[in-house]
């Protein structure tokens, strides 16, 4: 590991001012940042210690919806009664991910900031990686592409977003707020993370120097029929190949309000209201869901060896959606 200075923040503001020195990075649980400095895929100078601010509280807002602070560990989100009862999705995304242990120490603003899982971004051996060193190429589409992106990719980067947590708050609608040099302001998760377009090394549109304070829910009409479906290699601490972040409102047997998310697909949780559109005023008939999946993955392109992702998708999106819909 290269020299880092390390210095805890006594409040916010002392922590954006920090933030203002060169090469400085927050970090909370540090579940991910550390692992990325110690293989020297990230080399900051200074770490400015977040994890005891006053952001840990998970509370009711005024009119209706949650706010969880960014510091509140992944393990605690997922159990409170509020985010359990008003938005199972929620707990059900949280508690597959990593393992009890590193849900014990990671946190909800870290969650939102984690790095892709591409094995060539993590091995500093391979100098091809447009994420990590901008310019160089990336290996993975003429290499071993199995975990990667079918949708939004580029030709710069087809790494997927490695969160299940995100993958959730894209099916709830939920906003970001965050603080920084020029004050605070609201990100909606939709518009948080980033395609990689032409500048892969960028996963957020996060201002340099904006700290994350929290998420904000708005009042959901999912409790009764949500459902988040894993699919991965194995049932523990693996990420996923697809995953599916079903939510619906019924009646009657007949959808009126729909939400459907994607992760381990793309760069970024993946959404099309236009799939969402077509479960509207309908029964979740094979017919209908057949339909909605593929208007999910319409555009997906395939690399040499995850091509399986396409058809798993929409078998996921379908299994989610009539899980959900049973879910009462």
């Amino acid at each position: 590991m290269n020299p880092v200075s390390y210095e805890r923040a006594a409040d916010i503001e002392q922590a954006l001012r920090l933030a203002q020195q060169p090469g400085a990075r927050f970090i909370g649980g540090g579940t991910n940042l550390l692992d990325l400095m110690k293989g020297g895929v990230e080399t900051p100078q200074r770490l400015i210690d977040v994890s005891r601010l006053p952001l840990a509280a998970i509370s009711e807002l005024p009119q209706g919806g949650v706010r969880i602070g960014a510091m509140a560990r992944n393990s605690d989100a997922a159990n409170h009664a509020l985010v359990r009862q008003r938005y199972p999705l929620l707990s059900q995304a949280l508690l597959s991910g990593a393992s009890p242990q590193l849900r014990n120490m990671a946190t909800v603003g870290g969650n939102l900031m984690q790095r892709t899982r591409c094995y060539y971004f993590y091995d500093t051996g391979f100098d091809m990686c447009n994420k990590r060193n901008p310019g160089s190429g990336c290996a993975a589409k003429e290499g071993y592409n199995r975990i990667h992106a079918i949708l939004g990719a580029s030709e710069q980067c087809i790494a997927t977003n490695p969160s299940d947590m995100s993958v959730a708050l894209a099916a709830l609608d939920a906003v970001v707020r965050v603080r920084g040099p020029d004050g605070e302001r609201t990100i909606a998760i939709s518009d948080f993370h980033t395609l990689p377009g032409d500048t892969p090394q960028r996963d957020t549109t996060l201002r340099p120097g904006e700290l994350i304070l929290g998420v904000d829910l708005p009042p959901s009409p999912f409790a009764a029929h949500a459902h988040y479906l894993k699919v991965r290699d194995r049932a523990s601490y693996a990420f996923a190949l697809v995953s599916v972040a079903a939510a619906l409102e019924m009646h009657g047997g007949v959808v009126r309000n729909a939400r459907i998310a994607l992760g381990g697909v793309a760069h970024k949780p993946w959404r099309v209201p236009e799939a969402e559109a077509i479960l509207l005023g309908k029964s979740l008939d094979d017919a209908v869901l057949e339909s909605c999946a593929a208007k999910v993955v319409a555009g997906a392109r395939a690399y040499e060896h995850n091509g399986f992702k396409i058809s798993l998708a929409q078998r996921a999106i379908a299994r989610a959606l009539r899980t959900a819909g049973r879910t009462a």
